[in-house]
């Protein structure tokens, strides 16, 4: 039958139907877990693009004076970096009499607009790890490109875990606070996912032919600042098909996770997290059985979720960390 191009049809309401005519309670098999975001801090910038941070590049010199002779005088350094923030956003026009067609248009609504809020979690949660400004200049830059290089001066804190080939993905451990890194929206612009009931009005089918449609305007505006790299600790380069074949073949993720531990500037002071894709996860936990170390990774019951953690950290699920990485080297 003909459809309109990314408008619900009279199929789509169809299915979102119980057999008694009421709204169906839709199984969300698209949902992905983006835990990421359940984390990260998240700042109303200074810019009306973003946020100015001041970095300090250098200290002081300071000197062992002799008696009767002075000393040069010396200053600190700073820099300052521009972190930009994107707009995202999403619009959705349902035909008044297929959102009427069982009697409950506010539930036909509401589920229309579920899985708009998704894409976009899976869309910003994406970009916050990996995006570019390559292709998008609108978009903002992500923790993974700035983590990308081994022979970069934040390369300390980059961990090749000496994986090559297609099935690559990484852990990252990050210390979240405003300070170090933390979310950022624009000055005088509203934190996190909003929308917007635009009511009833005219819209268009392909043929340019007007029907009344109920409308809705999804927006988010954000951007992540990295305002100490020493708070992000990125385990690169892990081979996923060597972890699959045996658990206990490829990468030791057990000892990778605590080289991590050290070379993070610091634990105390805030909210750190490691994330990883769940075959990671599951692989990690084999490990630990394997190792008898089970003390080391704990199921314990935070903010009412059950999270697990490694020693004092929770091990966050990613579903963005996808697998198929490039291989990080030095350039």
């Amino acid at each position: 039958m003909p459809t309109l191009t990314g408008l619900p049809t009279l199929w789509d309401a169809a299915k979102l139907l119980d057999p008694d005519g009421t709204s169906a309670n839709v199984a969300e098999v698209l949902d992905q877990d983006n835990e990421m975001l359940w984390d990260c801090p998240f700042y109303e910038g200074n810019l009306p693009t973003g946020t100015r941070i001041t970095t300090r590049t250098g200290l002081p010199a300071v000197y062992w004076r002799k008696l009767n002779k002075g000393i040069p005088e010396s200053k600190a350094t700073t820099a300052q970096v521009d972190e930009t923030t994107g707009l995202l956003e999403a619009r959705s026009q349902v035909d008044v009499r297929v959102a009427a067609l069982n009697g409950n248009t506010a539930g036909f609504r509401f589920n229309q607009s579920k899985p708009f809020m998704e894409a976009m979690n899976q869309k910003a949660q994406f970009q916050m790890l990996n995006g570019t400004l390559v292709g998008q200049p609108e978009a903002f830059l992500g923790i993974a490109p700035r983590f990308s290089d081994l022979s970069a001066p934040n390369a300390d804190n980059i961990i090749d875990a000496g994986g090559t080939g297609a099935n690559l993905t990484s852990i990252y451990l990050i210390g979240w606070a405003p300070d170090k890194v933390y979310g950022i929206f624009p000055k005088g612009s509203k934190a996190g996912l909003t929308h917007r009931d635009l009511g009833e009005g005219d819209a268009f089918d392909d043929d340019g032919n007007r029907f009344r449609a109920l409308m809705d305007l999804y927006t988010w505006d954000l951007g992540i600042a990295l305002h100490d790299w020493r708070y992000v600790v990125r385990i690169a380069n892990i081979d996923v098909t060597a972890l699959r074949t045996n658990a206990n073949a490829g990468a030791n993720l057990i000892k990778l996770m605590a080289i991590a531990e050290e070379r993070i500037q610091s634990l105390v002071g805030v909210s750190p997290a490691y994330y990883m894709n769940r075959t990671l996860r599951a692989m990690l936990r084999l490990q630990l059985v394997d190792a008898v170390k089970n003390s080391t990774l704990t199921m314990e019951m935070a903010g009412g979720r059950r999270v697990m953690f490694f020693g004092e950290v929770p091990v966050r699920r990613v579903g963005q960390l996808n697998i198929g990485e490039a291989q990080v080297v030095a350039s």
